[in-house]
């Protein structure tokens, strides 16, 4: 137990702490984004439950997938061949959560764009039903962070002569911890603004563009896609702000 934890004697450990951290919760945006959008059907209980549940499950799957880190790795030799670009497990999940998200992303696209014809045939969506979805995404966000998280300490150990396990796991502990906390603040800005809700779901078809590019060996740097949401969302918000300020003067002035 000792040697687990010997890492933070070592001030490389919490500056690794730190910065996986922080990556978890970049890395976790996009799952906060998923479950927000998937669960604004349902009833206010019923979405705070659904959150908390999916994202519980999404540490769950991680430390789970931790434990068995050793054959995720193995994950990545060749199964076969396709145009000799070759293809593993980890390029299958990856192509299939890559589908899934753009399939589910633009089908909440094309519902919210046409939602004036659909609030009065609107279906009632089941708990189960959401959570169900919000799994099978958590599996290919927890797959997709793990890896990026063993890759990102694999230094760490040799330099401090200790395992840098505990320092992936405190920092998948930390980052959905401050998930959990601001998921609903989250949620229901996305929910109260239907323009930027659609920023998000441009977001999601982009990471789904991005898991399939993985899984055909095509490899980009996500922090672009990131920093381009961060500008949008940027934007959207200074576009609310301008739209307020008007209601603001139209209304004093009449």
């Amino acid at each position: 137990m000792l040697d687990y934890f010997d890492i933070f004697t070592h001030w490389e450990g919490w500056i690794y702490l730190l910065i996986l951290s922080v990556l978890e919760i970049v890395l976790g945006i996009d799952n906060i984004l998923f479950i927000s959008i998937v669960t604004d059907d349902l009833e206010p209980l019923q979405q705070r439950k659904a959150r908390n549940i999916g994202l519980s499950i999404a540490l769950i799957l991680r430390l789970a997938l931790l434990s068995i880190v050793s054959l995720i790795m193995q994950l990545t030799d060749p199964l076969f061949f396709i145009f000799k670009t070759p293809f593993s497990a980890q390029s299958i999940i990856l192509l299939l959560g890559g589908l899934f998200l753009i399939y589910k992303s633009v089908s909440e696209m094309h519902k919210n764009i046409n939602h004036e014809h659909e609030t009065s045939k609107k279906k009632t969506i089941s708990l189960s039903h959401i959570i169900g979805q919000i799994i099978l995404i958590d599996v290919i966000f927890s797959f997709d962070s793990i890896i990026s998280a063993v890759g990102m300490t694999n230094g760490v150990g040799a330099q401090t002569n200790s395992s840098p396990m505990a320092i992936i796991v405190f920092a998948i502990i930390i980052s959905m911890i401050i998930m959990i906390s601001f998921a609903k603040q989250i949620s229901d800005f996305i929910s109260e603004h239907p323009t930027v809700k659609m920023i998000a779901l441009s977001f999601l078809v982009a990471i789904g563009i991005l898991l399939i590019s993985e899984a055909f060996g095509q490899h980009f740097p996500k922090g672009y896609i990131y920093f381009a949401l961060a500008y949008a969302l940027l934007v959207e918000i200074l576009n609310i702000r301008m739209r307020r300020n008007k209601i603001k003067n139209g209304s004093k002035n009449s």
